[in-house]
């Protein structure tokens, strides 16, 4: 359980002033100038040392990510620091929280994470539909650079300009090369990798993308130090996170919490409870749509942490927990993430581009039973041709949620094409009567 003087985010829920006096008042801007003056490898080793990993879904440890950029003297190219704040995963809503909030500290965190990676300029990739957090975060960005704490010539010492861009509300450009050629106004699709953002991103230059919350723990990081943010959460999980609970509990919300606390602790210390009481789940999604569900019998003494979640063959992904009652239509749940990801699709990879058409007609008749026994088992290869065959991962995102709803709720899928065929008869094969209704 996290306490109060170790929260990072102290202004989460918007009660107090969220400009930069309101700021300075919680503590953000402080000895930032004698950070810089540390030097680039003094800021990742840090980082290295407290254990931070990436926010935004993968949890690649973020000092080494920052450390693969090239010193700025080996080839005269400009570096730059992009900042991913489009956040489409659906179910995610902590980032917006941040640019809503407490923006000097994304604001504070751009201008360290730049030192620490020899980058002079940095850019904030907004999602399309997040039109006030935009303004918000513009009106901050300016009234740093009015103090002249960034931009040329500032008081720290270090060139850093910040510009904000708005996106278009395309899910794929989450995905950081998609994002990348998004700003450099292409259409927004993966790039084939290697060559690696960090040797060939930007406009050709070396680039390296993190996820807002991440970057915006930076700065607590370097003030107090990484031996106090890893000592917080489980090992290998450390510090604190952002949580976003929706669905099916008494009041959803946004908290910061310790990394690795339990779901029940979770859900029943921040959310009220499950809705109906915790006997009444059914399952949960615990890291955003992406990743694949877990039952409610797995779920007594979850720990909400990067390992604990791969090894329950599931994921923390960006902590967006979407919980699910006894009341929910799991089949018809996931077919709407299903149509999602289809609709999402940019449509460069045949497998992705035909697969989550074809998923997604298949779930919708699972939902009536309308199928026969074996298409389970073709749907679930299906998504195994999909995993893993795509430039980027959306093909793993439509796949995975599928995954799981066949792994833990195949029962109930066999049940309703059982009680479909009793009611219509079974003389008629159930598929060609799906595809002759069609």
């Amino acid at each position: 359980m996290l306490s109060d003087q170790d929260r990072i985010f102290t202004n989460l829920y918007g009660f107090e002033d969220w400009t930069l006096p309101g700021a300075r008042k919680r503590g953000q801007w402080s000895n930032t100038k004698s950070f810089i003056d540390e030097g680039r490898e003094w800021i990742i080793e840090q980082l290295k040392g407290s254990g931070l990993r990436g926010r935004g879904g993968a949890g690649f440890p973020s000092g080494l990510k920052m450390s693969f950029m090239p010193k700025a003297s080996d080839d005269g190219r400009p570096h730059y620091l992009v900042v991913n704040a489009d956040e489409s995963e659906p179910g995610t809503c902590k980032d917006r929280e941040i640019l809503r909030n407490d923006p000097q500290l994304l604001v504070e965190g751009c201008l360290l994470a730049c030192r620490a990676m020899d980058a002079h300029y940095c850019y904030i990739y907004v999602r399309g539909e997040y039109i006030r957090e935009r303004e918000r975060l513009e009106e901050a960005v300016q009234q740093a650079y009015d103090a002249n704490l960034i931009g040329k010539n500032n008081v720290h010492g270090w060139d850093c300009d910040i510009y904000v861009h708005h996106g278009a509300g395309a899910y794929i450009c989450g995905e950081e090369t998609a994002l990348l050629e998004s700003l450099e106004g292409k259409k927004g699709m993966p790039r084939l990798k290697p060559p690696f953002p960090a040797n060939m991103g930007l406009y050709g230059a070396p680039t390296t993308v993190h996820n807002v919350e991440t970057i915006a723990v930076v700065p607590e990081i370097l003030r107090r130090g990484a031996t106090w943010f890893a000592d917080l959460g489980r090992p290998n999980n450390t510090g604190t996170k952002l949580f976003c609970i929706s669905g099916h509990v008494e009041r959803p919300c946004t908290v910061e919490e310790e990394m690795g606390i339990t779901f029940r602790e979770l859900v029943e210390k921040h959310c009220g409870g499950v809705r109906g009481g915790w006997d009444n789940l059914l399952a949960v999604i615990p890291g955003g749509s992406s990743v694949p569900l877990i039952p409610h019998w797995e779920c007594d003494d979850l720990n909400m942490d990067f390992d604990t979640l791969r090894d329950k063959k599931s994921g923390l992904g960006t902590a967006a927990v979407i919980v699910m009652d006894k009341s929910t239509d799991i089949v018809n749940a996931i077919t709407r993430l299903s149509y999602f990801y289809r609709h999402e699709s940019c449509g460069q990879c045949t497998p992705c581009r035909e697969g989550t058409g074809w998923m997604w007609r298949v779930m919708k008749r699972m939902v009536e039973g309308r199928a026969e026994l074996r298409e389970i088992d073709q749907l679930l290869d299906v998504t195994k041709r999909v995993e893993g065959h795509t430039i980027c991962a959306l093909g793993d995102a439509a796949a995975w949620p599928i995954q799981g709803l066949i792994r833990h709720f195949r029962p109930e899928m066999e049940r309703r094409i059982r009680e479909y065929q009793a009611a219509h008869g079974a003389a008629k094969p159930a598929r060609a009567a799906a595809i002759a209704a069609e």
